[in-house]
């Protein structure tokens, strides 16, 4: 671990979440007066109790003494007041504070390489995103202004004290180094306890989250019993980082309390042992030192409180700002921003990997001309997937270049490459939402007229007036409610309504019915009408009318032609793969 990550408190880290109170910096400003003006109060409290006691109650002056409690009535309302100012704007702080980080911890996260994604598990970026966002609110709430009104009110207790009697306050100020020892190592050990627990709380996250998306293979395989075991592991260890923090509070409280304890009884007894030696210390001035010195402990208790809070607070901070400062975006320093573009594709020897000296394109290239449809096969892991990736600048390739109508696909502004074209995935992803939304995806410029025509040209209007409120219907979770087939025709008619000019159907009929292949097929044909289309397929009995077929094999390009002159070719790969299916389906 490095010297900054040890150290108790991380200023520059600070600085950055400070940095976002910035437009509320009037608030900021008005918490801190309230945080002083409410140390003023709560400490003149006590003061105006001696006086009362001392100048009114004990000589029985009554006569002034209703005045003078009203005058400590209106301090106490004052100390009220200012109390519901510094609570609730500091919550309101912390809360607007939260808000614009985690909006641009999201607008951070949606613009990363889908590298990023595939090495970060997604429990871990959800509690990242909302729990350790949700924590950094209570710095500002319970942590940092708390820390800072304790601070000033114990600064002004300590100062009453040495004004009034400094025999009495080396009484209390003898204890105080016992406090103070306990609160710092009390702090040490509660932050390195709290690291731990947030590294906990997201292996469970993750496990969770893993688990629930794929409970059909946990069932499937009946794993129940295994994974019912590794939660049981990751919860307990969940369960032991936070009694470790019980365990060092159950220390620490009790020490602090009897310290608090013992500093009363020693005021008293010197108060007794004082007036016996003829020297009298006011009765009003020992309920002062006595309610001062609780004063002066009960911060210093409820500071280590506020201190885990605020390293709590931190720890988040410090797990957030490590995305923030990932340096993992596509680079989108394009200006080429055309309303529609021709279609021409072109891939010059193409270099990329996934992990460096491990190259899945090698030396790709191909020329796809505009409103030309181009099959690409190959058996699994040719490469097929990783060249539609790069077209839509997904991830970035290695060596060699891309170029759309003759110009660089980096010289494309980013949004605008990814409006050119529309990719239909084998694995469809739908919202929980209705199809219309799917659909639409809450774009204004498309209305529900659009959609329904759209879904009548391709074919798709009946299938989708036949499920239950139609368009309105809720698809749930990733699609859950509707099969394979119908979330790839729900896709084909997203894909449509963009109307991008190049567009690519990565194994869009590859695990679907006969009823829904045939509707798809009919969708295919529509929707592929005057565009470039690159359509990547096992089965090869659904691209006999493209117009080119590309055969590619451990990432290279090895044959290239039409059906007819592939077929026809002795030896060929495509011959051979042609052959495979065709007596795997006159097996089946």
């Amino acid at each position: 671990m490095n010297k900054e990550k040890s150290s108790l408190f991380d200023r520059a880290l600070f600085g950055k979440i400070i940095a976002f109170s910035k437009p509320y910096k009037r608030y900021y400003y008005l918490v801190m007066a309230a945080a002083i003006l409410l140390s003023a109060f709560s400490t003149l409290t006590p003061y105006l109790l001696k006086i009362a006691v001392d100048d009114y109650i004990t000589p029985r002056l009554y006569e002034g003494l209703l005045l003078f409690i009203c005058i400590m009535l209106g301090t106490l309302l004052l100390e009220v007041f200012f109390q519901y100012i510094f609570v609730y704007y500091a919550n309101w702080l912390g809360q607007m504070i939260v808000k614009d980080l985690r909006t641009t911890l999201f607008k951070k996260l949606i613009h990363f390489k889908m590298a990023y994604f595939d090495t970060s598990a997604v429990g871990r970026l959800v509690t990242r995103s909302v729990n350790d966002i949700e924590t950094i609110a209570s710095i500002f709430s319970q942590g940092l202004f708390m820390i800072i009104a304790d601070f000033l009110k114990m600064g002004l207790v300590i100062v009453i004290m040495l004004s009034i009697n400094w025999e009495l306050s080396l009484i209390v100020f003898s204890v105080l180094p016992i406090i103070v020892y306990a609160t710092r190592v009390f702090q040490r050990s509660m932050k390195k306890a709290f690291e731990d627990v947030r590294k906990e709380i997201a292996n469970l996250n993750t496990f969770v989250q893993e688990r629930i998306s794929g409970m059909k293979i946990v069932q499937l395989f009946g794993r129940e019993a295994i994974e019912q075991n590794t939660f049981e592991a990751i919860n307990g260890r969940h369960k032991n980082a936070w009694l470790k923090t019980v365990w060092f509070n159950s220390i620490f409280f009790p020490v602090a309390e009897i310290s608090t304890s013992v500093t009363i009884g020693l005021l008293v007894w010197y108060g007794g042992f004082r007036s016996l030696s003829g020297v009298t210390i006011s009765l009003g001035t020992l309920f002062l030192f006595i309610q001062l010195a609780q004063m002066l402990f009960r911060p210093l208790r409820q500071l280590a409180d506020k201190f885990n809070t605020l390293q709590m607070g931190m720890v988040a901070a410090e797990r957030v700002f490590a995305i923030l400062s990932t340096e993992s975006a596509i680079e989108n320093t394009g200006k080429h921003t055309p309303k529609l573009v021709n279609g021409q594709i072109s891939l010059e020897n193409l270099h990329f990997s996934y992990l460096s000296n491990e190259e899945v394109l090698k030396g790709i290239s191909l020329v796809v001309e505009p409103g030309e449809t181009v099959a690409i096969v190959g058996a699994t892991g040719a490469g097929k997937s990783t060249l539609i990736n790069l077209i839509s600048r997904f991830y970035e390739f290695d060596k060699g270049d891309i170029k759309i109508d003759g110009i660089s696909i980096r010289d494309y502004e980013l949004s605008n490459l990814r409006r050119q074209v529309a990719l239909v995935m084998q694995d469809v992803f739908l919202f929980a939402d209705s199809i219309m939304n799917n659909i639409t995806l809450f774009d204004p410029n498309i209305s529900r007229k659009d959609v329904i025509d759209a879904a009548k040209k391709i074919g798709v209007h009946s299938f989708i007036e036949s499920l239950p409120n139609g368009y309105d219907y809720n698809v749930q979770e990733r699609g859950v409610m509707l099969s394979s087939g119908q979330r790839q025709l729900i896709a084909f008619l997203r894909a449509y309504l963009s109307s991008p000019s190049i567009l690519v159907l990565d194994e869009a009929t590859s695990s679907v019915d006969s009823f829904s292949e045939e509707l798809i097929q009919q969708a295919t044909e529509q929707i592929t009408k005057g565009k470039t289309s690159i359509i990547i397929a096992h089965r090869l009995a659904t691209i006999k009318k493209a117009n080119r077929i590309v055969v590619m094999d451990q990432g290279k390009i090895i044959e290239v032609g039409s059906h007819k002159e592939l077929i026809e070719k002795e030896g060929g790969a495509y011959q051979k793969l042609h052959q495979l299916q065709f007596n795997q389906e006159e097996f089946a």
